[in-house]
């Protein structure tokens, strides 16, 4: 396998992939050209310039239907009709932005069609989420992170059943709307982190396969046949996956990629495709003069994904800490269910605090296996600051039957503590849209497939979710009125109970920034002693939180020199030691 990073795609030519073609045919603007083969598989025009605003399709021997263009950068007809030629270059905006480190940083993760009303109240677009960044540099966050933005079918979907590695889907505003929406958040002081499916593509508007060895059947996933890593054909298809990373991070200018799944790019290559991407990064931030981050979503509990490549890792920057979120979230709800099983005790949560996996080579019940291996404190080949943690993303909420956040249970203290643990934990925090003032809106999973698909998913969905015993409720994901209710409601914020979370979350962003033994990413520095079952002191250097689940009194917890915050009914023992009436958090400075 090749180590050079892909050069530059050369946005202005017409040229396509079809190594099982013998002949390819393009239509410019309705007038029909025969293409010339270029070697290895490739096929060209070079005589005609790719002129934006141009749309365009192939049709391969004459045979097939007009396709749209595997790199097409917008589809504004959607993912069954021509491609419209985009140049990048002129959609940058210059800014002073010079790029940002993100591990420790506070991220924040958003759904464009969700995180506002949009123009019309139907759905938020690049423009309208640009009108919420103040509110999010008045938070304290650090970075956006954008759910995927790739083409798929219909106006309305989470992003993970797109069909366009390269484009931007049309609704949101295209790709102009997020070349607008990077360079607004850099004004800002705002990174942008992009959600990126390289795992599968989506069921409705995939022809990848008609163009070339895109997929194989050495490997299966949940989606069916493997992205083609490691058979015949495959250098072609991972360059075209390194392309696709090098358009945002370099032409488009976002600051990282947070990549779908990792653990479903079947890869027995001598050299994984995400080592080689990491190798490639590393090219990139040298061309472009900025700091540019890789965070990958795994299943595997394996610390090798954030090891450096040149120590036999797979490079990545940070993992999402599921663990730690499961940990989390068992302990304060009092969930069991499903991969709650293993979690839920007070023991479990200090271990997720402290290590970052609770399966670290040990008995998973859920999955009925060993799994993970263990973090080690003292590596000096990453840190706690690469493990992302979090109380609530677009999975552990929409993937619940209701798409009920976890607020929605629990009293707000309860919230209170839980949130002090993960804003104030040692891990690289990441907050949900609409969690830092509890959002009344539920984030429920909608689609706008069509309709004989978006049937058989609206029944999948019913019977996944009665086999697990999640409620009788079930939204429709096809209804409007499903993707609707997601929409979260801004004037909220001013209520007295939304507000009051409001606060509590900018006072902890606040306590991270202001005090150096928060931001300390050693894991040796953290110590969680139990207190009781339902009350935890989680130890930062000199600092600690006291986190009480309620529902009655903790019993006597430490002596406090200083208390920095807090949020529920606090009362100082005539020893000097805390006592929380009820659910609720504590940010003090221990009496050593």
């Amino acid at each position: 396998m090749s180590t050079v990073p892909v050069p530059a795609r050369d946005y202005g030519a017409y040229r396509v992939w079809a190594p099982h073609a013998q002949q390819v045919t393009v239509r410019i603007d309705g007038a029909e050209q025969r293409m010339r083969t270029a070697g290895d598989g490739w096929f060209e025009l070079p005589e005609v310039p790719a002129v934006p605003g141009a749309r365009y399709a192939f049709r391969l021997d004459g045979s097939e239907p007009w396709l749209p263009d595997p790199r097409s950068l917008s589809q504004p007809d959607g993912v069954h009709a021509d491609s419209e030629v985009v140049d990048p270059a002129p959609l940058r905006q210059e800014t002073a932005w010079t790029g940002r480190e993100l591990r420790g940083r506070i991220l924040y993760e958003l759904h464009v069609g969700t995180f506002t009303p949009g123009p019309d109240g139907r759905g938020g677009t690049f423009d309208s989420a640009i009108e919420r960044l103040d509110e999010l540099v008045e938070l304290g966050v650090d970075a956006v992170e954008l759910m995927p933005v790739a083409p798929f079918p219909g106006d309305r979907g989470w992003g993970y059943d797109g069909v366009g590695l390269y484009g931007v889907h049309a609704a949101y505003g295209g790709p102009e709307g997020l070349a607008r929406f990077v360079a607004a958040a850099h004004r800002r002081g705002l990174a942008v982190v992009l959600d990126v499916v390289h795992n599968h593509l989506g069921p409705a508007g995939n022809y990848l396969g008609r163009f070339g060895p895109y997929f194989t059947d050495r490997h299966h996933t949940p989606w069916g046949s493997a992205i083609n890593l490691d058979a015949p054909g495959s250098r072609q298809v991972r360059d075209f996956l390194l392309g696709s990373a090098r358009l945002w991070l370099v032409d488009v200018g976002v600051d990282g990629l947070r990549l779908d799944a990792v653990h479903e790019l079947r890869d027995d290559s001598e050299r994984h495709v995400l080592a080689e991407l990491a190798d490639a990064v590393s090219a990139w931030e040298q061309e472009t003069g900025r700091p540019l981050t890789l965070i990958a979503e795994s299943d595997r509990n394996q610390p090798a994904t954030v090891t450096p490549t040149a120590h036999g890792g797979l490079g990545m920057d940070m993992q999402w800490a599921d663990d730690v979120h499961h940990g989390v979230h068992a302990w304060i709800s009092g969930e069991r269910t499903g991969y709650y099983a293993d979690f839920g005790s007070a023991e479990a949560l200090a271990t997720v605090l402290e290590e970052v996996f609770l399966h670290a080579g040990t008995w998973s019940s859920f999955r009925q296996e060993v799994w993970g291996a263990p973090v080690d404190p003292g590596s000096g080949e990453y840190d706690a600051h690469s493990f992302v943690t979090f109380l609530q993303d677009h999975d552990q909420v929409g993937n619940r039957a209701a798409g009920d956040r976890i607020h929605h249970g629990i009293a707000p203290g309860a919230q209170a503590a839980a949130s002090a643990l993960i804003l104030l934990g040692p891990g690289t925090p990441m907050l949900f849209q609409g969690e830092e003032w509890a959002a009344s809106t539920p984030f429920t999973y909608f689609t706008a497939h069509e309709e004989e698909l978006g049937a058989l998913v609206s029944a999948g969905r019913r019977q996944e979710f009665a086999a697990m015993g999640w409620g009788k409720q079930v939204p429709d994901p096809q209804l409007r009125s499903t993707f609707e209710s997601s929409i979260l409601r801004w004037r909220e914020r001013e209520q007295t109970g939304h507000a009051a979370m409001l606060e509590w979350y900018r006072t902890l962003i606040a306590l991270r920034r202001e005090h150096a033994d928060l931001r300390d990413p050693a894991l040796a520095t953290t110590a969680v002693e139990v207190l009781a079952e339902g009350t935890v002191l989680l130890r930062r250097g000199g600092l600690a939180v006291l986190a009480h689940r309620g529902p009655g009194p903790h019993p006597a917890g430490p002596r406090a020199a200083e208390v920095l915050a807090s949020f529920g009914e606090v009362a100082r023992n005539a020893d000097g030691t805390l006592a929380l009436a009820g659910p609720g958090a504590v940010v003090l400075r221990p009496v050593r």
